[in-house]
Parts: structure tokens; sequence; C-alpha cells
């Protein structure tokens, strides 16, 4: 076994509310397994209490009361192990599922909404106008960006680029899908990009670069953003395609240079993921795109996404 199939193991372990096992499509990620009657006493806690994904966004303080709910089935150590996860660089990613339960989307809603409590806090998400943000990928598209373009290769990025707050995290989960063929989650962990090294020692490394998001994402400003920087003495990435302005050719080329050499590499992962499953990564070491959709005038697709930082 490997360093990195050792490290891997670091957090595994079993109990009757949950599992924590290696991934079986990754050896940098975790998959993790809540036991099905949680999953049930957790739903059933929501409904009488009264909860709806309506009262989660008119009421910030009962996005905590839920993380709470699942905390007191799962235990008080869930949250540090997936608190561990997220901030172990040899990992940083984990998958958890509610198993087939249920298919009511607002109880994924509530799901992933106690899951990101337990680790920190969402940012306000400005192109959905709350916390998390609900989107379809269809045959036909005409927004002004890639998010929803089903039949090309949405590029690896990180998120939280063209705003000015951390972005620490990053949380996708699958809310429904209709014949729906390829389209997989795209995932490289930073260390395991093999020509990481010539770009984050590169002279524009350190160059701030503009970012301005298209209309779509309702923001105005513009933000200033190196591609890469240290955390814990270690390189991270901030970078997107789409909404980088450069000043010259040579800014061009690097950027160019580099989003190829990622999109190229062999350790990128395409992730499947099933209908009520989430996947959770650090979004300082880990970039994510999604691979193309085969054609199809039927093609339905629901994600969530969630984002923001760490609890201090």
């Amino acid at each position: 076994m490997n360093a990195v199939d050792q490290k891997v193991m670091k957090f595994v372990q079993k109990t009757q509310a949950y599992e924590v096992m290696p991934h079986p499509q990754s050896n940098r990620m975790y998959h993790i397994e809540i036991s099905a009657h949680v999953i049930e006493e957790f739903l059933t806690k929501l409904k009488e209490e009264d909860v709806s994904v309506q009262r989660l966004e008119y009421t910030p303080y009962m996005r905590h009361i839920i993380a709470n709910y699942l905390q007191q089935l799962v235990g008080e150590e869930f949250g540090e192990i997936i608190r561990g996860i997220l901030h172990d660089r040899e990992t940083g990613g984990y998958t958890v599922g509610m198993k087939g339960l249920t298919e009511d989307t607002e109880e994924y809603v509530m799901f992933a909404t106690a899951i990101t409590h337990l680790i920190g806090l969402p940012n306000f998400d400005a192109m959905s106008k709350k916390y998390y943000a609900r989107f379809t990928v269809q045959d036909t598209d005409n927004s002004d960006s890639y998010l929803r373009q089903a039949y090309r290769l949405f590029t690896l990025h990180t998120d939280g680029t063209f705003v000015d707050e951390p972005t620490d995290w990053l949380l996708m989960m699958k809310m429904k899908e209709e014949n729906a063929v390829g389209g997989e989650s795209r995932l490289l962990h930073l260390d395991d990009w093999e020509e990481m090294g010539k770009y984050s020692n590169h002279p524009l490394a350190s160059h701030e670069f503009t970012y301005k998001a298209p209309g779509s994402k309702n923001v105005d400003q513009e933000v200033q953003r190196t591609t890469f920087f240290k955390d814990n003495n270690k390189p991270c990435i901030c970078f997107i395609d789409q909404f980088v302005y450069t000043e010259t050719i040579e800014e061009a080329e690097y950027l160019k240079g580099l989003s190829d050499s990622m999109e190229n590499d062999k350790s990128v992962i395409e992730l499947k993921l099933p209908v009520g499953d989430l996947v959770m990564v650090n979004n300082l070491f880990w970039l994510h795109g999604r691979a193309a959709f085969q054609k199809d005038p039927n093609l339905n697709r629901e994600l969530m996404r969630l984002r923001g930082r760490f609890a201090k």
C-alpha cells in the first residue's frame, strides 16, 4: 500500500450510525455510508418539527438547528471526521448520500444543509440569491456561461474566483437525472497534477489576474486573484478559464497552457454520483468540472451547489 493509500485509511471507521471507507473510485477520497435508520430518523424529525426549505431560507439559525438534529443521531465525532477529511491535504474530499430512502428534493436540500453546517457557513450565492443554488442542465441552453451547456466540456476550475470572500469548500449534490449519458463530475487533486510544479513556480503564478463574472452571476465587482498561493505552506490554486481577463499574450498563453495541462492529466477522476448523493471537497486544492453529455433532446439533470468557509 503506497503512502497515499495509507493516508486514506486515516479516517476509516465503522459505527452503528455510519461507516467511513476508502472511495472505490479514488485513493484521495472517502465514501461515507450513513445508516438507513439514521436517515429515516432525521427525516422524521424534520417533519415533526415542521422544517421546510423555506423555513431554512427565512430563519437562518434553523440551519444550525437541523445540523444538530443530524449530529444527535450520528454523534459529535461525525462532524470532527468530515471536518478532518476536508482539512486533510492528502485527501480533502468525500461522498455521502441518502441511500435511496427519499426522492424529495426538498429533503435533499435539508440534508445537505445539515452536513455543511457541521463544517462551516455557506456563502450567499448571488446567482440564486440564496445560501445554495439549484440549476438544471437540459438539451437547449441560452445562458452566458458553460455551467448549463450540456454538450461541451465544463473545464476544471475552483469556485469563488470572482467574489471577495473565502471559498474553502464546495458541495455538489445530484437532485434529478433523466436521459443522461455522460456528464460525470471531473475532479483533480492539485498534488496529483503532473505539471503542477511547472505552473506553480512560473513567474506568472503570483501575478494578480482580474476576474469578472457574467451577468447571470449577479456579481458586479472585479477582483484581483493570484493563480497560486500558499496555505499551510502548500500550494493552492484559484482559477477558472471563463472569467479571468489577461493583459498580454504571455499571460493568456500561461493560463491556456495551465488549463490544457490539467484537462489532459492522467489523474483526473470522472466521478459517478447517484441521485441523492453529494460530493464535498476542499476548494483550495481540488479542481472540479464536468464531462460532456451525449446528445439527447430529453436530457434533464438538476444539481445543487453550496460553497463556503470553514468555521473558526
